[in-house]
């Protein structure tokens, strides 16, 4: 509906129907709003599109009927012809006797109107109807008047609203769309001394904060708090409780740049450095940045956190057991009564492509940064 009242804002505009004030004010939001001033050169174009097809509709019209005239008038010779072009010729021969009946039926539509406007005026009804009218265009105007000052609003909050300058950088998941739970690692989340901060593949920044370290598993849950944050919808995979299997394929998505960077390979080992528990060892490649990304199985299932690699040693890195993340969620709830963790999954990625889950898993990814 707010789409509906955006266009005829647009229309308004375009037809020169505002007040002066309201052109100023609407001038001014196409500024500061690309998406209201791309609607209105769209609408521009598709009218002054209407016009021209108009006008060389009306020009070869014109031009028919002077041949049609002067062919009747034998000054030019026009050859016999077939098809539809027989109905000009039909037109030409009885155009008197149509024009005397459409003034006939004209005389009769006028009584029947002047009939229907007297029986309206005894009918007080009609008044309410006008009422009506009156009313539902004085709220469309209000509703069309609160959407362009929410957009003015929202261009504003988001010009105001200064990317901070991070000194590190990580990666992190969203486990919990409710709340807003995200999981990371516990040397991501102590980086950060006076603000952390949540980043989306679009580059929107929110404000969070962490609730639960726990440095000996490496794991940390983090809470965006910010307001702008959107919900999103149940996160697409399931958490696995039992250990990944031996040669398993695997991906990775992080942010070792500015833009979700994709890695792929397999496990290689059922326990982490120095036989490890908490830990597997996966065979791929992963830069700084990438400590936080989700490691998820060829069916969707999540089956670590990555974390750290072998020094001096390509393609061996470890990543943390999924099930460590049920047991923190557990640990935070007894630390913190009011910790409200709940997952809520809807697993979407079993059976896709591996490009298709990737599509799905990318919103549920975020960038971990701070000072």
């Amino acid at each position: 509906m707010e789409d509906v009242l955006l266009i005829d804002a647009v229309e308004r505009f375009v037809n020169g129907e505002m007040t002066p004030q309201e052109k100023i004010y609407f001038e001014d939001l196409r500024k500061n709003n690309p998406e209201l001033d791309q609607a209105v050169v769209e609408h521009l174009f598709f009218l002054n599109e209407m016009n021209s097809y108009g006008a060389t509709k009306n020009f070869k019209h014109s031009l028919h009927e002077v041949q049609t005239k002067l062919a009747n008038e034998g000054f030019v010779f026009s050859a016999p012809v077939v098809g539809k072009t027989k109905l000009v010729q039909l037109w030409n021969k009885y155009k008197k006797t149509v024009a005397v009946a459409a003034s006939i039926a004209g005389v009769v539509s006028l009584f029947i109107a002047s009939v229907v406007s007297a029986v309206a005026k005894k009918d007080p009804t009609n008044t309410t109807l006008l009422v009506n009218k009156v009313d539902a265009v004085a709220v469309k105007n209000a509703q069309i008047e609160r959407k362009l000052n929410k957009l003015e609003a929202d261009a504003n909050a988001e010009a105001k609203k200064p990317m901070i300058q991070s000194k590190f950088n990580g990666t992190g998941f969203l486990i919990d769309v409710n709340n807003n739970y995200i999981i990371t690692n516990a040397h991501v989340a102590m980086e950060a001394k006076n603000q952390l901060i949540v980043e989306n593949k679009k580059g929107d920044q929110f404000e969070a904060h962490a609730v639960y370290v726990d440095q000996q598993r490496d794991i940390a849950i983090l809470q965006i708090k910010d307001k702008s944050f959107k919900k999103l919808p149940p996160i697409p995979f399931q958490i696995r409780k039992s250990s990944a299997y031996l040669g398993e394929q695997i991906y990775m998505l992080g942010f070792p740049k500015k833009e979700i960077v994709y890695g792929e390979g397999y496990v290689s080992a059922r326990n982490g450095h120095n036989m490890d528990t908490l830990f597997c060892q996966l065979s791929t490649t992963a830069n700084a940045g990438s400590s936080g990304s989700p490691v998820i199985a060829k069916n969707g299932d999540l089956i670590g956190i990555l974390t750290s690699k072998e020094p001096n040693t390509q393609g061996v890195i470890y990543a943390i057991k999924s099930v460590n993340i049920l047991r923190a969620i557990e640990e935070a709830k007894k630390i913190d009564a009011n910790a409200s963790i709940k997952i809520t999954a809807a697993p979407e990625l079993k059976g896709l492509k591996r490009e298709d889950q990737i599509e799905k898993m990318e919103n549920y990814v975020f960038m971990i940064k701070g000072n």
